[in-house]
């Protein structure tokens, strides 16, 4: 019956809703009174609006399927011939599919489902001492902590009861998912709109691309927008290479995306062909990133690409700043200053696609946020899942 501290946020609401639906007057206390509520609270604040937490879904659906089986092996509504401390457990295997099955899920990997769901659940309670999902590791079988579904409160007679919360889970991720797909969806349809009006009215595509490198919008779009960009402006411009003098010939330069945002690439987000030059999006301005992504690649120039409004010459004045305060010695620093090879900022960026657009390249750059966006959040407006006829679908 403890009750644990709530950071109110949007979608925090539409949880208090849905707990409704499920526990009526007693809906607030469930939801201050659980662990799990709260740690999904905290995991929804991406819902309604852009954010710099990125909307990613691994740990909402490791939860979701190890609870969905939990409900469909009888253990909620007592169908199960025995307990569930009883219960062999699920299978990886089907855990697995399953959360692939699941919108944006296409490409999850197994690491929610292994350690990063306990892992951060324990950084919410890290005096707690459970852990949401129980794992056989020899065996590879999978159980919630039922504990954490136990929900105890105390009822206006003064006597306590315990609620059950895992249909009430089940509903919020729904809830949750469906909302930023619409989002998303939405996202997708104004780049298409703005592809085919932005011919006619280039301003407004203009502030379309404005709009979604604002501090406020979501640190996956600010990258796929700054790549589509970036990949135009370069397009546009050539070198001479070859491999000796009476072979040199003309090449447009391109920009590869090296992988997902947020990925443990090595601190590469784009190269350039034929130049090699490297890229790296951030949002922030801590010597701290800079310097380990610089040593990432031993220290090779690296062009920073940064969500911020504040000039080229402020941002590499500040990071230097920073550096004296941590290293004191000079020549440290200026090696590492040396290895940063260009700031690009949220103005350049602007500036970048304006020149794009006038070159009549508009369509270009938002095909490219459209494609790019659908890989990174696993999004496929072509093909469904096959369907299991043993599997409820969400």
């Amino acid at each position: 019956m403890s009750k644990f501290e709530i950071t109110n946020h949007a979608f925090t609401s539409s949880i208090i809703d849905i707990l409704e639906t499920h526990f009526g007057e007693y809906a607030k206390d469930v939801f201050e009174a659980s662990l799990l509520l709260g740690y999904l609270n905290n995991k929804t604040k991406a819902a309604n609006s852009g954010s710099k937490a990125r909307g990613a879904f691994a740990n909402h659906y490791a939860l979701y399927v190890i609870i969905e089986d939990y409900l469909n092996k009888g253990f909620f509504d007592g169908s199960a011939k025995f307990s569930y401390s009883k219960y062999e457990g699920a299978r990886f295997s089907d855990l697995f599919r399953r959360q692939r099955e699941l919108p944006f899920g296409t490409k999850l990997q197994n690491h929610a489902l292994n350690a990063r769901l306990n892992d951060e659940f324990k950084k919410f309670y890290p005096t707690v001492g459970k852990q949401p999902i129980v794992r056989d590791v020899e065996t590879q079988r999978y159980w919630i902590q039922e504990d954490l579904l136990q929900v105890q409160i105390r009822k206006k007679d003064g006597k306590d009861f315990t609620y059950n919360i895992a249909p009430a889970i089940m509903d919020i991720i729904d809830a949750y998912v469906a909302t930023k797909k619409a989002a998303f969806e939405g996202f997708l349809e104004a780049c298409r709109k703005i592809a085919d009006l932005g011919k006619e009215n280039p301003t407004e595509a203009l502030e379309f691309v404005i709009q979604q490198l604002k501090p406020n919008v979501d640190a996956r779009v600010f990258e796929i927008v700054s790549y589509a960009v970036l990949k135009a402006k370069y397009g546009q411009q050539t070198v001479w290479i070859g491999d000796a003098k009476n072979s040199v010939a003309e090449e447009a330069l391109v920009l590869y995306k090296t992988g997902r945002t947020n990925a443990n690439d090595g601190g590469i987000d784009f190269v350039m062909k034929p130049l090699g030059r490297f890229f790296q999006v951030t949002e922030t301005i801590d010597v701290s990133k800079y310097f380990l992504d610089i040593d990432k690649v031993q220290r090779f120039p690296i062009t920073f690409v940064v969500k911020s409004d504040e000039s080229a010459e402020q941002i590499r004045s500040a990071i230097r700043i920073q550096a004296i305060a941590k290293y004191k010695i000079e020549t440290i620093v200026d090696s590492y200053m040396a290895a940063v090879e260009e700031i690009i900022n949220v103005q350049n960026l602007i500036d970048a696609f304006s020149v794009v657009v006038e070159s009549g390249k508009l369509q270009e750059v938002m095909d490219e946020i459209v494609i790019q966006s659908k890989v990174e959040f696993n999004y496929n407006d072509d093909e469904e899942p096959e369907a299991d006829e043993n599997l409820p679908n969400i």
